[in-house]
């Protein structure tokens, strides 16, 4: 537990970090690339360029500064970060370089006036009590993943089974373990990481992509989104999409993480079930729809989805099967373009007005999608009565 001194210094950096934050962090990103180039390969790249991650950290950084008194509010937000770098292999000796890195950006870009010995010790406190709630979640989480039936840490060769398109951006991948051993149960709606080789960039780059399979199965499926690239110049997004969609093929041998991520259906309770997704984002509502039909679930289910046209529309087929496995499912698709004449399609854009006013005393909402889709729709079911506990939800762009 931080002392009153250093908990007082680490708020008293509250103002710069909401001013300065983005400078600081780009420069930490700068430092520790250039001193620990390996670490290239964990970072996202793309992200890096486009100046997101640096975003990222920077409302991290000024989140742990303004909740330094409480820091147990931030749990959810550590436990999602905890499962990302065990899809991506962080280990304990990786913390005292990223603390190393950001107490020197932390003197660079605010000065030895600002950066006085006092405040670098406090935030060296600050940052030893947050790597030690990483290291600890990570240490369970790689346990988990590491002891049970199948189950596995670091990197394991499986080989692509079968690949198939679904629609015009998103391609599907049944992945098989290369050594014929056991695959294990993960949660519906976890990831896995991926390896690709970019040689645009000279190294190798993980992605993490949603399991759209029902758990218990004999292979690993994946939905892969071939990403666009972004409109900024020399920002080339997309690079390990692209070569999965492109360069892979059936038979070939890809490098994977175990299963991770806390964006997972909760099985503990009977109440009604929303998954709303756009886009992509209805990859792992297709993991936790099959685990529903593969059970018979007796819950209400309302599914809905938002996508440009039937061209576009991925899974639609297998999407259909498992909803008429259930008996107390309902589902509504969405259409920018094209709407067929279906009585589950529609023309334009979902309303959460359109669900039964009863559903909001005791309803559990999945939402994944695009960034604007998300923020759109959160709003309007907080609006609408929905407690934020009962809201869940996944950022692709988080991962």
């Amino acid at each position: 537990m931080l002392d009153d001194t250093t908990r007082a210094l680490i708020k008293a950096t509250v103002p710069t970090l909401a001013t300065h934050g983005e400078a600081l962090t780009r420069h930490f990103y700068q430092r520790l690339l250039t001193h620990h180039p390996m670490l290239k390969e964990v970072f996202n790249q793309g992200h890096q360029q486009t100046g997101s991650q640096q975003q990222a950290l920077a409302a991290a950084v000024l989140a742990y500064a303004q909740h330094i008194d409480e820091p147990s509010a931030l749990q959810p937000v550590l436990l999602h970060i905890a499962h990302k770098h065990v899809s991506l292999g962080i280990r304990p000796e990786h913390y005292p370089l990223v603390g190393q890195q950001l107490l020197a950006a932390m003197r660079d870009v605010m000065g030895d006036e600002a950066a006085t010995p006092e405040l670098l010790a406090a935030w060296a406190a600050a940052y030893g009590q947050l790597a030690e709630v990483l290291i600890n979640q990570e240490r369970t989480l790689y346990a988990q993943a590491a002891q049970q039936p199948g189950g596995w840490t670091g990197a394991r060769s499986m080989r692509v089974r079968r690949k198939a398109a679904q629609g015009e951006a998103i391609c599907s991948f049944e992945l098989v373990p290369t050594d014929g051993g056991p695959l294990p149960h993960y949660r519906p709606g976890q990831y896995v990481s991926v390896s690709q080789w970019v040689p645009d960039w000279g190294l190798q780059q993980w992605r993490q992509y949603s399991l759209v399979g029902a758990p218990g199965g004999d292979c690993l499926q994946i939905g892969v989104k071939r990403e666009a690239k972004a409109p900024h110049s020399g920002c080339p997004m997309g690079q390990v999409s692209t070569a999965l969609h492109t360069r892979v093929q059936e038979g070939d041998v890809l490098t994977v993480t175990a299963p991770a991520g806390d964006f997972v259906l909760h099985e503990d309770r009977s109440t009604p079930l929303l998954l709303l997704s756009g886009g992509v984002g209805i990859t792992p509502m297709m993991s936790m729809l099959a685990h529903l039909a593969a059970r018979r679930s007796p819950r209400e289910l309302h599914f809905w989805h938002a996508c440009q046209s039937p061209r576009h529309q991925a899974f639609a087929a297998e999407m259909q099967a498992h909803l008429t496995q259930l008996s107390n499912a309902h589902w509504r698709v969405a259409f920018e373009a094209d709407a067929p004449a279906e009585p589950w399609a529609q023309a334009g854009r979902l309303s959460v007005g359109d669900l039964p006013k009863s559903l909001w005393a005791d309803v559990d909402v999945y939402l994944c999608g695009p960034l604007g889709f998300m923020a759109a729709q959160r709003e309007a079911l907080l609006a609408a009565g929905l407690p934020s506990e009962r809201l869940h939800q996944e950022s692709f762009g988080g991962r």
